[in-house]
Formats: C-alpha cells, structure tokens, sequence
C-alpha cells in the first residue's frame, strides 16, 4: 500500500493535482540535471525521456510504502516540441502558433517505489480558436506564462477563452494525468 508520494517537481500544478489524491506528500529536490534530449526523440517520446532522467537523479533510499514521481510535459505543434519561452516576445509567437489549430500535450510519469518502477505516456489534443493579436498580448502581459510548456496555462484565462476542444485528459494539459496516475499506483509493487 502507498503510504506516501514524494514529488520530485518545482511545479506548483503539479504539487496541486498529485495532493487532490489524498495520499500523504512530500515535495523533494533533485540535483540538477541536462534536459537535453537526443535530436532523434520525437513527440511522446521526449517527456518520457526527461521524466526517466529525473527519476535517476534521485539518489536517496525509498522506504517501504514511498513512491517517487517524476514528469515533464511538453507541447508538440506540427511535428515540432515548444517548451517554456524565454522571453515576451517568445510567449507571443508560439501562442499565436497555436491559435487557430489543434496541437497534443505529452506528460511523460515515471513512478518508483522501493520494489518497482514504471513509467507512462499520456496524450491530450487541445484545439484552440483564432485569437486575436490584442487577446494574445493580453494574456502574456497579465498571466506571464514562462513557465509554462507553450506558453500557456489551459486552467487561466487563455483556457476559458481560447480552447474550443480538448480531446483526453484535461488534467494532463495542466501538467499531471492524475487518473492515470492513480491507476497506475495500483499496480506499482511497493
């Protein structure tokens, strides 16, 4: 039985989503690792890497009941990844890639107890409506998502506005699939 989550996330979404589970939690840090992925990676596959990469910088014992989870999530738009921008003008650009179409959010899981591991691809289409230019500027000037894979928060404004479909898990656009997560727990040996 899982006595307790230890997240290994600065992600305050995902601290967020894993607590709604009402499973004992604990937020742990990692050394710092390269998230580069190998160039050949494509899509669902990447997340999957970086959340792999993670898990094995976790260097501390887990006890008997403990499972650490790791994730990353990006945003995959016509066969390019867009992660978190690096400044305004970034923000604008790659929501106004999005404006208009339908793109897929990966979040790749890793989970490990003391006794197993698995980890898990998660996929979700969001389609978004032609934004203006001025919806798109107010957005990034008043929510200031750059730390955010695509620029974007689907749970903020942008989200209420902008997204005219979503097809999957809404809470892995958020950054965590927690049902299949929790389904998962239940077949992780601990």
């Amino acid at each position: 039985m899982v006595t307790k989550l230890l997240l290994a996330s600065n992600s305050p979404r995902r601290r967020e989503l894993l607590a709604g589970l009402d499973i004992p939690m604990e937020v742990v840090k990692l050394k710092d690792i390269d998230e580069t992925h190998p160039s050949d990676l494509k899509a669902a596959d990447i997340p999957l890497y970086i959340a792999r990469l993670k898990m094995s910088a976790y260097d501390q014992p887990l006890g008997t009941g403990e499972v650490l989870v790791t994730a990353d999530t990006i945003v995959w738009c016509d066969g390019e990844e867009m992660g978190k921008p690096k400044s305004r003008e970034d923000a604008i650009r790659m929501i106004g890639r999005l404006s208009g179409r339908t793109h897929q959010v990966y979040t790749g899981v890793c989970l490990k107890s003391a006794v197993d591991m698995l980890s898990f691809v998660c996929g979700t289409d969001v389609t978004f409506a032609k934004l203006s230019d001025g919806q798109i500027a107010y957005y990034v000037d008043h929510y200031k998502p750059f730390d955010k894979a695509g620029a974007y928060g689907i749970q903020e404004w942008i989200g209420y506005v902008g997204c005219t479909r979503l097809e999957g898990s809404y809470f892995n656009v958020m950054g965590l699939p927690v049902q299949r997560l929790y389904s998962a727990l239940q077949t992780l040996k601990v």
